[in-house]
Formats: C-alpha cells, sequence, structure tokens
C-alpha cells in the first residue's frame, strides 16, 4: 500500500491527538492584532479557512503563495493553509529591499501576496493579482466553509519555494516537495528528540528554510510553539523562563546576544539542564560552544545543511563517549558539522568539495533547469563548501562556499554586494569576503581599489540604498590591488587568509 506524504499529516495528527492542547503562543508585542494563545484545534481551523479563503480567490493546486512576514503565529498557519491543500508557499525574508521583494514575487509568478503591517509599502510595487496586509483577517481566512478537498496529493509537487542568494546575484527559487519536507522534518525530529513535551522557541526565522522544518515537526509531536518576532537576548532569555522552553535553534548571532544578556541576567540562568540550542550558518568557534555549556548551561546542537537539503545534512550532538571530556574537550568535538543524518549520504570529491545525496534534496531550482543539472550531477548534490570526514565519521568544513558569505544566518552573494559597490564612479574594483566576527560569524567586508575620492562610510550608504541592511559591508579596507590568477580569476582565498589564519574554521 501507498500512501502520499504530505505536509498535512503533520497537523491532522497534531488535530485528532491534541485538540485541546495550547499549539501556538503569537508574538504578544507586533503591529498585527496578536492571536495570543490558540489550541491545536483552532490552528487547524485557522489553515483549514485559509485554504477556504485560497479557494474562493481561484488560487489553483500548484499556484503560488507568497507571504512577507515576520516570525508570526499567520505564518506558522499558513505552511498547513497553502501547502496543506495542494498550493505552493512562497515564503519571502522581509529584510529584503522592495526591488529584491518585487523581484521574488514576478519570478515564483505568486498570485497572493499577504505582508507583515511592518513592510506593508511593498504592496504598492509588487505585481499580483491580490495582495493584502496580514493581520486583517477576514482577508486571510474564510470560516464557516470548508475547503475544496486535494483529490489527489503527490508527494513529490513541491510544496513551498525558498529563494536563496546562492553564488549568484540573483536569488534562486529552491522546489522543496513534501516528501523533501516531510523526511527532513521527521529526520530532524529523531536526532533532536523532540517529542509532546517540548516547548519550542521560534528565534530561527521561518522563512529560512522553512524553519529548518521545526513548524512541521513540532506541530507532528503536539509540542507547543512560542513566536518570537524580534531578536533579543533578554527577552529570549525571558521566554524561556514564562514559557518553560525546552529547544530552540538559532544562527551564531542569536548564541551571542543570548551569552551577552547572561552577563546582566539577575538570578540563575532560565533552562539550565533542559534547554536544548541547535546552532547553524557559520559555526561559532569552540571558545563560545564552551560559553553555551558552562554559562547557560544549555545543551549545544550543531547542524550542518543548505536550503537546497531542506536544509539537514548533518547533526553533532553530545553523546555518551564524550561525557567524561572536560569543557574545552566537548566543545572541540562539537564544533565539527556533524555526523550525517539517518538516509543522509555524504562524501568528499577529489577537489575536497562536499556531495550529499538523500530524500530530502530539492526537487531542483524554479525555472532554472541547467543550474538544477549542475548541482544535482550524478545525483549528488554538490554543496560548493570544502571539508573532510574525519576518523570518527563525522563531517569537517575547512572552507565555506567561495562566494557566499553567512552573516548572522543569512547567506550573502559577494557578487551581489560586489556589482552594487562598483557601480559607484569613485571604484575602481571591489572585492567582498567574510572574515571571522565573534557577533555576526562572519563580517561582510569590503576591499576596494579606488578611483576616485570616496570614503568607507559614503560606500556603506551607497549600499544600503541599493540592497537590504544585512548584506551590506560592515567593514571596508582600500587597497592599492587586488590578487588575480595569470587567467584573471580573483584570487580572494590570498584575501581571506590573513583574516583566517589563527581561527579554527
Amino acid at each position: 500500500m501507498f500512501y502520499p506524504l504530505t505536509i498535512r499529516d503533520f497537523l491532522d495528527r497534531a488535530q485528532q491527538v491534541y485538540p485541546n492542547r495550547v499549539a501556538v503562543i503569537d508574538e504578544p508585542d507586533q503591529p498585527a492584532p496578536s492571536l495570543g494563545a490558540l489550541t491545536y484545534a483552532q490552528l487547524a481551523k485557522n489553515a483549514s479557512a485559509q485554504a477556504a479563503r485560497l479557494d474562493e480567490l481561484d488560487v489553483p493546486r500548484g499556484g503560488r503563495v507568497a507571504v512577507i512576514s515576520h516570525n508570526s503565529t499567520r505564518l506558522l498557519t499558513s505552511f498547513f493553509g497553502v501547502s496543506g491543500w495542494g498550493r505552493v508557499l512562497v515564503p519571502i525574508n522581509y529584510r529584503l529591499t522592495a526591488d529584491e521583494i518585487e523581484y521574488i514575487v514576478s519570478h515564483s509568478g505568486a498570485e497572493v501576496v499577504y505582508a507583515d503591517p511592518e513592510v506593508a509599502d511593498v504592496l504598492n510595487t509588487v505585481k499580483a493579482e491580490h495582495k493584502y496586509v496580514l493581520g486583517d483577517d477576514s482577508k486571510l481566512y474564510r470560516n464557516g466553509v470548508d475547503p475544496q478537498p486535494w483529490l489527489d496529493p503527490d508527494e513529490s509537487t513541491t510544496a513551498t519555494l525558498n529563494y536563496t542568494s546562492g553564488t549568484t546575484a540573483k536569488p534562486k527559487g529552491v522546489q522543496l516537495t513534501h516528501r523533501n519536507l516531510w523526511l527532513n522534518a521527521a529526520t530532524f525530529g529523531l536526532h533532536s528528540g523532540i517529542s509532546d513535551r517540548d516547548v519550542y522557541l521560534h528565534t530561527l526565522p521561518m522563512f529560512h528554510a522553512n524553519g529548518w522544518g521545526m513548524p512541521y515537526a513540532i506541530t507532528g509531536v503536539g509540542g507547543q510553539h512560542v513566536v518570537n518576532r524580534a531578536v533579543n537576548g533578554t527577552e529570549i532569555l525571558r521566554r524561556v523562563e514564562r514559557h518553560g522552553v525546552t529547544m530552540l535553534c538559532a544562527a551564531p548571532t542569536v548564541v551571542n546576544s543570548v551569552l551577552d544578556a547572561a552577563q546582566d541576567w539577575r538570578g540563575p540562568i532560565p533552562g539550565r539542564d533542559r534547554v536544548r540550542i541547535v546552532c547553524a550558518g557559520a559555526p561559532p568557534p569552540s571558545s563560545v560552544i564552551a560559553r553555551v555549556i558552562d554559562e547557560l548551561g544549555w545543551e549545544f546542537c550543531q547542524l550542518y545543511g543548505l536550503t537546497e537539503t531542506t536544509p539537514l545534512v548533518t547533526l553533532n550532538r553530545m553523546r555518551s563517549e564524550w561525557d567524561d571530556l572536560d569543557t574545552k574537550g566537548k566543545a572541540r568535538k562539537l564544533m565539527r558539522a556533524g555526523a550525517p543524518a539517518l538516509g543522509v549520504r555524504i562524501r568528499v570529491d577529489d577537489e575536497d568539495e562536499i556531495l550529499t545525496s538523500s530524500n530530502h534534496n530539492m526537487d531542483g531550482y524554479w525555472q532554472q533547469p541547467q543550474e538544477t543539472a549542475r548541482v544535482q550531477a550524478d545525483d549528488w548534490f554538490h554543496t560548493g563548501d570544502g571539508g573532510y570526514i574525519d576518523d570518527e565519521g563525522y563531517l569537517v568544513i575547512v572552507d565555506r562556499k567561495k562566494d557566499v558569505i553567512i552573516s548572522g544566518g543569512e547567506n550573502v552573494s559577494s557578487i551581489e554586494v560586489e556589482d552594487v559597490l562598483t557601480s559607484h564612479d569613485a571604484v575602481h574594483e571591489a572585492a567582498v569576503i567574510g572574515i571571522p566576527d565573534q557577533k555576526w560569524g562572519e563580517l561582510v567586508t569590503a576591499l576596494v581599489v579606488r578611483d576616485g575620492e570616496v570614503s568607507g562610510e559614503d560606500l556603506i550608504t551607497h549600499c544600503r540604498q541599493r540592497i537590504a541592511g544585512f548584506k551590506c559591508p560592515k567593514r571596508i579596507d582600500f587597497v592599492e590591488s587586488l590578487p588575480y590568477t595569470a587567467t584573471g580569476k580573483l584570487q580572494k582565498f590570498k584575501l581571506r587568509e590573513p583574516f583566517w589564519a589563527d581561527h579554527e574554521r
């Protein structure tokens, strides 16, 4: 017997087994009316009402629905209300500029666009048949009407379209199928040990690789979601204490914000010996991991993955063999990318590039068949990261993607930033790299050859007027020339060397 895997399975189980349990506590401080605490029965009702509204708008199966939003219960609901009835959710980074959002909406062909009130102005310029501001729930939900059933659910169809900067200036739409998402959520949940006793704090943006799959996984086991709209270390500690949080996923910058806040926290640190934090992006150094273990008393886990892998490739978590190590020894074990997740195969090719194959690698890049074929050659996904597999079977990354900087957990295309910098009349050429930074993981840094009088502040202002703030250089160094090979290829590794020489990664 074959039964297709769809993300509705996670909500359907929660609705049946835990209907009266609190499913989610919405962010209380937001421009849209907070939805407060909703049970799983209420969450399922809202998802169904959202599907019914999309029926009313004649959005077909496979039609794209974009949501530009901070973390919110309405966005969480959309993971099910859109994809659960056969449509495609396009979660968009609200931090992007209007031009960048316009491109994604246009490229995806979204028929419906919902925007958080804080970024509602973007609706004035995006081209879509239906445009609404989140918070007016009469436009989001159609209550009292059952949605049209998805009569032929297919696990191989696209459920979400997630745009990532990748290595090119224009973002690519990563097509993730129901099967991709289902298996990623189940596997991540297995390795992270989630259960119906977990209280999960959404500090990770839900738009980022669908919150790594936790919106589905936590729902499926009947755990409780706590929505966090804006990252603030002190507020994270407050919510860990107030709601009994047991788990969160975060970029390194969030880890650092919590550690900073803990220095001024009065009383015992909340969640000691209870909370586990899963970190990914540009991994923090072993000294930061040691502080999480000693100062917070939280379990530190590390994930390696990409949007294209849904994202789970490896997970690194404490194991019994390491129990007798001191904190420094544990931290050094945990700073590796990790062991391959169940069902995931990894290998390193002759050029030391990490390749991975699994049932939750993406279906492809939206409308980019040639790029899809390139990165999935020979049925292996080519990550663009360099590394090796050590004698314990753990993946160790020794080089980031050449053109991508991971700053604060966000992908920044160096090519895109270089293009903006060189559009300034006083810039002859520019190279953008990531350098190690305690707060951001990697700091977006530009090395610029001038062709006229211009200051670093001038160039940063120039960038901020054209691209999202998180992509803009935080540091600009002026140099006389840039290193090139005989064939004219820029040697960025030579630019990185002095900055990374004394660092572990």
